[in-house]
């Protein structure tokens, strides 16, 4: 009963939702990495006020500040009026999605092609990223300390890459093998070129792919070895639908929500609980290491804020601060998709333009790897939204035993904080070209600003 078309709210009124979704299309296209994503966020704290930790000895209430984890997190606050042992208002997103990477050793000859070995990143199906356009983004770190950035195939007159596929004609023992076996894990190489430099070359095409990679961006082959190649699909986000009330484009898990929560603090002012809205890495494989969620960074963040609001026990004050913090872990849901209807349970799903997404628990078959929300904080958070007229749904991730997922919301629960899983329903989770709905993406941004309130 409490859902609603949010598309009806906005009858006479749908170019806030279209103006709001087309800031959205042009980050999620020039945003493919979890870096890209920090350096953007940055740029738009400081527009809006925000000062690095790094570059101050002291805070006070309603100071604008930021946090950044090895070029990989971002963790801004607004101080509050409430002592920060009180607890903050926290929206938590991560900035990675599912991709291939280049190996250490990754460029190699084979009958005329030069090639890139990739290890691909996160759960993907390995059919979808074949035949695609994909394009090159990240780092290369020389020993003399050069960093060098690497794009190609996002400009117009950028060459792309791809994964070639068998021809149809040919393909009677790969369509007998089972889908998640069709195409294997070490079968996903980029084509890189086929053009020899040298005949007396030993491999002649790999040779001029280097030759060329080193005439653009001054680097040798072994300086691979210390690099941050991240292959992705190429070009841009697009309007989908005939009505455009969609968006298709690579990334929407979770950068749909990394930005509607960073808009929704950059539209915040201080208020009587600290806000913060902190972006991770590594979520797709984990939350492991020094930049996922796992990582002691936030709770070390927590302790450095209260060192600058001058509090005598910094450390203890961190603990207290998430004990008593409330957090709306911004992740998407799988939206329902009518042509595969049978893994939903369909009073249980995510629906497009129905608004936000409340999964009270995600995890697999037994709720194992889940938060599982309590039931007070769900009842408050619910007043929130209805209060403030936004559009919300509730979700399970498909039908029991059917299969299942995880997001950070369980990691930061493990600090006793309250926390439930708030984002965007998606279709085509995890493919290259993944679709949500813009009315969707409009209410989150709202329900992300409301619980700030």
């Amino acid at each position: 009963m409490y859902r609603k078309n949010a598309w009806k709210k906005y009858a006479d009124n749908q170019s806030v939702v279209f103006d709001f979704a087309e800031d959205y299309k042009r980050f999620l296209s020039e945003c493919k990495t979890e870096r890209l994503v920090t350096r953007f966020a940055v740029k738009l704290l400081e527009k809006k006020g925000f000062v690095s930790a790094d570059k101050i000895k002291s805070a006070k209430k309603g100071d604008k500040i930021y946090f950044v984890n090895k070029n990989k997190n971002v963790a801004a606050f607004i101080i509050g009026e409430k002592a920060l042992n009180e607890g903050l208002r926290i929206l938590g997103a991560h900035i990675d999605s599912p991709r291939l990477d280049l190996k250490e050793n990754p460029v190699y000859e084979s009958k005329g092609f030069a090639l890139g070995d990739t290890h691909y990143y996160g759960g993907v199906k390995k059919y979808q990223w074949v035949t695609v356009p994909l394009a090159l983004h990240g780092v290369i770190c020389k020993k003399d300390g050069t960093v060098v950035e690497v794009n190609i195939g996002e400009a117009e007159d950028d060459p792309v890459v791809g994964i070639t596929d068998l021809l149809i004609h040919l393909s009677a023992d790969q369509q007998a093998k089972p889908l998640g076996k069709a195409i294997e894990g070490e079968d996903l190489d980029i084509s890189l070129g086929s053009i020899p430099v040298d005949e007396k070359e030993k491999e002649p095409v790999k040779a001029n792919v280097l030759r060329l990679l080193k005439e653009k961006y001054q680097i040798e082959e072994e300086d691979f070895i210390s690099a941050e190649i991240e292959v992705v699909p190429a070009g841009k986000a697009r309007d989908y639908g005939l009505d455009k009330s969609m968006i298709a484009g690579y990334g929407h898990d979770d950068r749909s929500c990394a930005y509607t929560s960073l808009m929704a603090l950059l539209d915040s002012e201080a208020g009587a609980y600290t806000s913060c809205c902190i972006l991770v890495d590594k979520e797709e494989i984990g939350s492991v290491g020094a930049t996922g969620a796992q990582s002691l960074f936030f709770e070390n963040v927590i302790a450095k804020l209260a060192s600058l609001l001058k509090d005598a026990n910094p450390m203890w004050t961190a603990r207290v601060a998430l004990e008593n913090s409330k957090m709306l872990s911004s992740d998407v849901s799988a939206a329902y998709d009518p042509l595969y209807a049978s893994v939903n349970d369909p009073r249980n799903c995510a629906y497009f333009g129905e608004g936000i997404v409340f999964n009270k628990y995600t995890g697999s078959r037994g709720k194992s790897g889940s938060n599982d929300a309590n039931p007070e904080y769900y009842a408050e958070v619910r007043k929130i939204m209805d209060e403030a007229n936004v559009a919300w749904q509730t979700a399970e991730l498909g039908k029991v035993d059917q299969g299942g997922g995880g997001t950070i919301a369980y990691i930061l629960g493990n600090y006793n904080m309250n926390v439930i899983d708030a984002g965007i329903a998606v279709l085509n989770m995890h493919a290259p070209m993944e679709i949500i709905s813009k009315v969707d993406l409009y209410e989150a941004y709202l329900a992300y600003r409301a619980f700030l309130k």
